[in-house]
């Protein structure tokens, strides 16, 4: 057959479409999961929580909040059948709240998505010169190492999306295997042979403080609903976008309440706020090396490494899409909305995350804080509060989308269960913020506590602003606000997904 030659506007629909069909069920998994980053929370995260809110109920957060994730999931990925978009929850938010409340949306998760992947080359940095400095006597700065890190996340980024995922599923395999070995050794050298649960205490869920531990632990999570951002690349987004969220939610929490709990174990309950202070993110090879071999040892720690690394790049391609989207929609610049027509990477938006991070990096270095305490518990911590923000929004949204048309969904996938998951992350969200000092490690009255959540206040307030004013001077640009990759349908159109498909799981 011959075709003829490509009119410009075919060149241009091409540079501004993200790579289709690349993506299965385990490639998405490995994409939530690295996002997850297993070892990273498990000896960075459960470290720094328990050592900074001085709370033991580290392991049962995890459990919760894994039971609260599975009930939002619902409702999540019922919507995911109706609403395709790399946008995810400012997309849900436009269409069930309103296009003012989607922008205010947007606007929190590109605050809340670069919280996260900034604050992770703090770590990434620290544990990486504590490597070197171990393993070659090398006493390196953090700036030099987290600028290794930014460099070949920035490099990866503009790279073809299922090769990243090749990329992470081979670290991912690799670390989720030696963190179930790990729990495995300390559960099996109980802290004077006593096997204790109390960790696991369901009570502990209601005590003091514990706010501050479920923000911890939800942060944690972070990264599991990125299953919808790469729902445009997936083969079959009806299918691959629900499994692929169950899967990684059951087995993120099995590893992480497990592996916490497996630390307090091997500690004894009430030394394990004592050892994560004084140990920091070497509890868990501290507690395992007498019983495993130093080359397992090693291995952990490179692996450790790699995990933050697998983080970063995982957070960074899930910023780049949010902001493909919002271009795509004209609620940021159009350029953001551009992709690669060599390999369909939204490089725009992934250049634009670089230079931030760099920024925000050389900031810090200058500053001189702590690049562990304040750049990677402090700022992934704020990202986690956001992206919570955006779990109660979007809960409440899923309710209001599906009761003008029910879709062919059962009442409990639509109604019941995102109900129960808006009360339950609403409460959530104001015991973290009435325990925002705790959080932080800083004094009740300081004014520290505010400022971080107000933020997000305001970022909502100017992106409803901003909203409102493309209603007067842009109508088409207001009229697109969270179509997703129905942008190219009439804005009347909105046909209910056959009763068939819409009971998919």
């Amino acid at each position: 057959m011959i075709t003829a030659p490509r009119s410009p506007a075919r060149v241009s629909n091409v540079a501004n479409t993200l790579a289709r069909n690349k993506l299965g069920v385990p490639s998405v998994v490995f994409f939530v999961m690295a996002a997850a980053a297993p070892l990273t929370v498990i000896a960075g995260g459960a470290t720094a929580g328990w050592a900074i809110t001085g709370q033991i109920s580290m392991p049962i957060a995890y459990v919760f909040v894994a039971a609260v994730l599975a009930i939002f999931a619902v409702g999540f990925v019922a919507m995911s059948r109706h609403v395709l978009g790399a946008g995810a929850f400012y997309a849900y938010i436009a269409q069930g709240l309103g296009r003012p409340a989607g922008t205010g949306a947007a606007f929190i998760a590109v605050m809340a998505y670069n919280a996260m992947q900034i604050g992770l080359y703090g770590g990434f940095a620290v544990v990486l010169a504590q490597f070197l400095k171990a393993h070659t006597g090398l006493s390196v700065h953090w700036l030099p190492c987290a600028l290794v890190g930014w460099l070949l996340v920035s490099i990866f980024g503009q790279l073809r999306v299922d090769l990243n995922g090749r990329v992470l599923a081979v670290l991912l395999v690799a670390e989720c295997a030696v963190a179930a070995l790990f729990s495995a050794v300390m559960i099996g050298h109980p802290a004077d042979g006593n096997l204790s649960f109390a960790t696991l205490n369901p009570s502990l869920l209601w005590a003091t403080g514990i706010g501050a531990t479920l923000v911890t632990a939800i942060t944690g999570y972070v990264g599991i609903e990125s299953t919808v951002v790469f729902s445009e690349e997936t083969k079959d987004p009806r299918r691959t976008v629900a499994r692929a969220t169950f899967i990684a939610v059951g087995i993120i929490g099995l590893l992480y309440g497990g592996a916490a709990w497996a630390m307090s174990v091997a500690t004894g309950p009430e030394r394990i706020v004592e050892r994560a202070t004084s140990d920091g993110t070497q509890l868990i090879f501290n507690l395992t090396s007498p019983y495993v071999g130093n080359t397992i040892i090693t291995l952990g720690e490179l692996l450790f490494i790699t995990s933050l690394f697998a983080a970063l790049l995982a957070f960074h391609n899930t910023v780049a899409r949010y902001a493909y989207a919002l271009g795509r929609e004209r609620v940021l610049p159009a350029a953001f909305g551009r992709t690669s027509r060599r390999n369909s990477a939204p490089w725009v938006g992934s250049l634009a995350q670089s230079i931030l991070a760099l920024a925000v990096l050389v900031c810090y270095a200058v500053a001189g804080a702590d690049p562990y305490v304040h750049l990677f518990f402090w700022v992934t911590v704020i990202g986690g509060l956001g992206v919570l923000i955006l779990m109660v929004l979007t809960s409440a949204a899923v309710v209001a989308y599906f009761t003008r048309d029910a879709r062919g969904e059962s009442p409990y996938r639509v109604f019941a269960a995102p109900a129960l998951a808006t009360l339950v992350l609403g409460w959530v969200l104001y015991t973290t913020i009435k325990e925002f000092d705790i959080l932080l490690g800083v004094a009740p009255t300081d004014p520290l506590r505010w400022w971080i959540p107000a933020a997000y206040l305001i970022a909502a307030v100017l992106g409803v602003v901003w909203a409102l004013a493309l209603r007067t001077s842009s109508p088409d640009a207001y009229a697109s606000i969270g179509r997703g990759s129905n942008l190219a349908q009439p804005a009347a159109t909105s046909q209910p997904a056959p009763a068939h498909a819409a009971s998919r799981a």
